[in-house]
């Protein structure tokens, strides 16, 4: 590649062919298509509840390993994921995960919540710590579970669910340190979940780092990458700021003069997505959990580019 002035200098053909090679990434057809996960969260409204069922039914025939539904800060939205999970097990042939976190809550009543979902055929559950509604600092229910890893310990000691946890590439905010961040990680893999799904990055080398340290620290269990596609760049701004997560200088430029175009930003959104999750195949990497904002279309598009598309439906 060009990189200095001389270089400009030269004739077109000649500067063109002076760089390195890159062979990129694999054709598609030779990758074997990897296994996607979906996230949606639970509607406030009914005209979002239509919105939710529309994506949840516009990604069903993709046959997703599962789908999970999210918790509103210090369970804001129990009631609804509770409804949006049951009729997930009743309606489709999807396989429902549940959020559940320990804000607010004693030990007994988590534990209600879980039967619950137990007698209704819900068996995954995604254990989160939570956060307080509030925004502050996170102070356990005096009967409550401390932190993730006990809550992963509880839900196993009521049934045999499979859990899964997050995990922080780019280390949670309120974590001491690095390594803080990554032991927490271990604990609540050791209390028993069996995978761990990472918050929003944007650096396929931010994750692939992360695994390096995850392996060194004698975690074996998968650690799937989360996957945010990017259609609304001020939104996934916050949200990034949020959860300290960075922004790459690159990805800003890209979105750059969108502001007004939704349907550009659709489309930058689905390259830079999709040129994510290949990089990452290429790597070794298979299982990805898409984090869709029940707004299916441009997951539904990324999967098609790798390769996931409906399955026929079988005939009775």
């Amino acid at each position: 590649m060009p990189n200095s002035d001389r270089d400009f200098q030269l004739a077109p053909l000649e500067r063109w062919l002076t760089g390195p090679r890159f062979k990129g990434l694999p054709a598609p057809s030779r990758e074997r298509p990897p296994v996607l996960s979906f996230e949606f969260f639970p509607p406030r409204t009914e005209a979002l509840e239509a919105q939710l069922w529309a994506a949840i039914r516009r990604l069903e025939p993709l046959a997703p390993s599962f789908v999970s539904v999210t918790y509103g800060a210090g369970g804001s939205t129990q009631s609804r994921t509770h409804e949006t999970v049951a009729r997930l097990v009743r309606e489709t042939t999807l396989v429902p995960a549940a959020h559940l976190t320990c804000v607010g809550a004693a030990c007994g009543a988590v534990d209600d919540v879980a039967r619950q979902y137990w007698q209704e055929g819900v068996r995954h559950i995604v254990a989160l710590r939570g956060d307080p509604p509030d925004g502050g600092a996170f102070e356990a229910h005096a009967d409550g579970y401390d932190s993730a890893a006990d809550l992963v310990a509880g839900l196993k000691r009521v049934a045999d669910f499979e859990i899964s946890v997050a995990a922080y590439p780019e280390v949670h905010p309120m974590a001491a340190n690095p390594q803080a961040d990554l032991d927490n990680l271990k604990r609540k893999l050791d209390a028993g979940a069996s995978r761990a799904i990472t918050q929003v990055f944007f650096e396929a080398e931010v994750f692939l780092r992360f695994l390096d340290r995850c392996l060194a620290a004698g975690i074996t269990a998968p650690v799937v990458p989360g996957i945010m596609p990017v259609s609304n760049f001020a939104s996934a701004r916050r949200f990034a700021q949020s959860c300290g997560a960075t922004i790459p200088a690159w990805l800003d430029a890209m979105f750059a003069g969108s502001d007004e175009q939704p349907e550009l930003r659709r489309m930058v959104g689905a390259v830079v997505a999709a040129e994510q999750v290949r990089l990452l195949q290429a790597n070794g990497v298979d299982e990805f959990h898409f984090y869709t904002l029940n707004r299916p279309d441009l997951t539904y598009a990324i999967a098609h580019i790798l390769g996931v598309r409906p399955k026929p439906r079988a005939e009775g």
